[in-house]
């Protein structure tokens, strides 16, 4: 009788409407729904309605949002708290996450935070059914970011919970809010028992081969027709991450899926073309094949892809930011994206929990084309202000003399010689921070502040032979390649290579910022002796400039010898794939930083491919982004020594092959005086946060690179 009563109470209470509250002022009460609206994407339950409530009234937002509330939660002036069942219907997968939206009428104007629970949630027990508590949910609020833990004290706000079934069929669960110890109201009134209809779900295995057909590993990425991500983002648990709207799923493996139609999109990483596919799924286990298809293979050319730069913990992007994830999980996301090396760094949040699973060579999950190994970098450490450092080929974590990260020197030289001293290939890490440029132009002779975190102090250090590459593509690109053009214009033959600065930085997939090395097969040591080389280009992975060459001279195999000026021969092999539809174009500084789409010359679905001399694109040429790989040549002439490179900006970029006439080095006088000033500017900034015991190294340091700059200038 009782649970009779229960259901057509809570059936009566859904067929009322929440009251429409009109003493609240738009502007913060709109701000606050945008955000909401923002957390169900990030949970990948997008809100279909988000269109209209631009420009909405208090009651029209009100009236839009209250359809999607589960439950309405009234708090009294006395701070008393009590709910009712709201119009959203109750209706759940089974082994799935579902959102639901709870409308807050907050008369004491508390800044609590508003919790809930149930009896019905929390670890399976095999209580008798007939005491209604059996445990067959969970139940949480959704607190992260762009939402806030506290209620705003606003007079209406709408927060999110979550709510996640293990079985199918009807099940009532009784909803208990709070703001805090006491606050619930009388009569049980804070309590609101729901019925819920939980949809079955079936399996569906995934058989995926790779283009020369074994089976392989890929990303998938599933919606239903309105928009909503499978397996739900709520909660995910690793190697799935909540922030990532796909899964990575090997052959045989399977995702659980309620009845419904299904969007399925598979890819591999930037040089796989990407599948689309209707499923269709009742409650009937079933099987879907996926052969995938390349529009280019690098590898089969001898270009091997990589990212020096993703990260298995420390971001917030992790549940416990100070211990990660597992090599295992990073290995999947390595083999999902294709990327032939990943190098998985440790750095200061997760330090002590990650560094435990550094070994000095590849790790033991490592395939004959998938290889990840665990390096450094320099970050969260007290030398950070002055750039962060990538340090790759270690054979020791630990700076000698320290017993934690505290100890480390305070500026960054001294790391970068103790690293080169154990055969560690060096560089900096998201060059640009720091470096802002007012244009979006190459080659500028305005100077950045160097009051970032980027290669900052790079200007100092590639003058003691302690750098051997500069990162680029997960910065804006005029921020990145301008200091490294200023330098290899006076002399200095510091390389480039791509990174990601995964999940920091790019948090979408590994493998954005790639470096493509000359060699035969994937092998760590080789690879990263490649961009020490700069026998490699760095790209985003959607256009390619392969074998680079200039009178016949490879890149990354010595130089081009002239006795006088002379006309040269520069060749490289150009492919690139765009859509068709042209994207809006965007400024250097927003994401992403480097994108093919952005090259992209007018509404055409043609690239620019410029031969840049010294850091002047001094020839250019277009050709057709179809995926088909083409030869251009440039011919230029070429007065005094310099470097040569291909681009195609922002997207891709060779390493330089120096023309050397008459055996003259290469310098350019205007550069080597950006380069003086820029010391200076970068001693003003860093000098003030390195202990008193270390300024006088740190300053003999910086006048080294002055007498150097200086010397290239007679």
């Amino acid at each position: 009788m009782r649970l009779c009563l229960g259901l057509v109470c809570a059936l009566a209470l859904r067929a009322e409407a929440l009251p429409v509250i009109g003493s609240v002022e738009r502007q913060p009460l709109a701000a606050q729904v945008e955000r909401v609206v923002q957390a169900l994407e990030l949970a990948g339950e997008p809100f279909a309605e988000r269109g209209a409530l631009a420009g909405a009234s208090v009651e029209k937002i009100q009236e839009i949002l209250d359809k999607h509330c589960l439950v309405g939660l009234e708090i009294n002036p006395e701070a008393r708290v009590k709910v009712q069942q709201g119009p959203a219907k109750a209706e759940l997968l089974e082994q799935g996450w579902r959102s639901f939206l709870v409308k807050v009428h907050n008369q004491a104007g508390l800044t609590a935070a508003v919790g809930v629970d149930s009896p019905n949630a929390g670890p399976m027990q095999n209580q008798n059914a007939n005491t209604g508590n059996r445990r067959w949910m969970e139940i949480q609020s959704y607190t992260r970011q762009p939402l806030k833990v506290h209620l705003s004290g606003l007079a209406v706000e709408y927060r999110v919970i979550q709510i996640y079934a293990r079985e199918a069929g009807q099940r009532e669960a009784k909803l208990v809010f709070d703001v805090g110890q006491g606050t619930q109201d009388l009569g049980f009134r804070s309590e609101v028992d729901v019925l819920f209809r939980i949809t079955p779900a079936a399996k569906l295995t995934l058989r995926v081969k790779d283009a020369d057909g074994r089976p392989t590993t890929a990303s998938f990425l599933v919606k239903d027709d309105r928009g909503r991500v499978y397996p739900s983002q709520a909660k995910r648990k690793a190697p799935d991450f909540f922030f990532h709207p796909q899964v990575y799923r090997a052959d045989g493996e399977s995702l659980v899926l309620p009845p419904g139609s299904y969007t399925v999109e598979v890819s591999r990483g930037p040089e796989y073309k990407k599948i689309t596919r209707k499923v269709t799924m009742d409650r009937v286990d079933r099987t879907e094949a996926f052969q995938l298809e390349r529009w280019v293979d690098p590898a089969k050319l001898g270009w091997i892809s990589g990212d020096h730069h993703i990260h298995a913990a420390g971001c917030s992007h992790y549940e416990r930011p100070t211990e990660g994830v597992y090599p295992q999980d990073m290995m999947r996301h390595v083999l999902g994206e294709d990327l032939k090396i990943g190098s998985v760094l440790t750095w200061g949040p997760g330090w002590y929990f990650q560094k435990t699973f550094f070994e000095g060579k590849d790790h033991a999950l490592s395939t004959e084309e998938n290889r990840i190994r665990y390096d450094v970098e320099i970050s969260g450490h007290p030398s950070s202000h002055t750039g962060h450092l990538v340090l790759l080929g270690v054979k020791e974590q630990d700076y000698p003399g320290t017993a934690r990260l505290e100890d480390w020197p305070t500026w960054g030289l001294p790391i970068l010689q103790w690293a080169k001293k154990q055969g560690a290939v060096t560089g900096f890490a998201h060059s640009g921070w720091g470096l802002e440029m007012p244009k979006d132009e190459l080659l500028s002779y305005d100077h950045p502040r160097f009051d970032g975190i980027g290669a900052n102090e790079y200007i100092v250090s590639v003058t003691h032979g302690a750098v051997d590459f500069l990162s680029t593509v997960d910065t804006p690109w005029p921020w990145e390649l301008n200091i490294w053009y200023h330098t290899l214009n006076a002399g200095y033959r510091t390389r480039i290579s791509g990174e990601t600065d995964f999940p920091c930085i790019y948090d979408s997939k590994v493998g954005l910022g790639r470096s493509y090395v000359r060699q035969a097969k994937p092998d760590y040591g080789d690879w990263i002796q490649g961009i020490k080389e700069g026998r490699n280009y760095v790209s985003d992975g959607r256009s390619h400039l392969i074998d680079f060459r200039v009178s016949n001279v490879e890149m990354g195999k010595g130089d081009v010898k002239l006795s006088a000026p002379a006309r040269v021969t520069a060749t490289v092999q150009v492919a690139a794939l765009l859509n068709e539809t042209p994207a809006a174009k965007r400024k250097a500084n927003v994401k992403p930083y480097w994108d093919v789409e952005q090259a992209r010359v007018g509404t055409s679905r043609k690239v620019p491919v410029e031969l840049v001399v010294n850091g002047v694109a001094m020839e250019k040429t277009e050709v057709e982004a179809d995926g088909v790989m083409r030869e251009v040549k440039f011919t230029t002439r070429i007065e005094r020594s310099s470097w040569v490179a291909v681009r195609v900006l922002p997207s891709s970029h060779t390493n330089p092959i120096w023309v050397t006439v008459g055996e003259s080095p290469v310098r350019e006088r205007k550069s080597i005086e950006w380069c003086l000033k820029a010391v200076d500017l970068c001693e003003q900034q860093k000098t003030g946060r390195v202990k008193l015991n270390e300024r006088g190294e740190m300053a003999r340091a910086y006048e080294y690179a002055r007498q150097e700059y200086r010397k290239r200038l007679q």
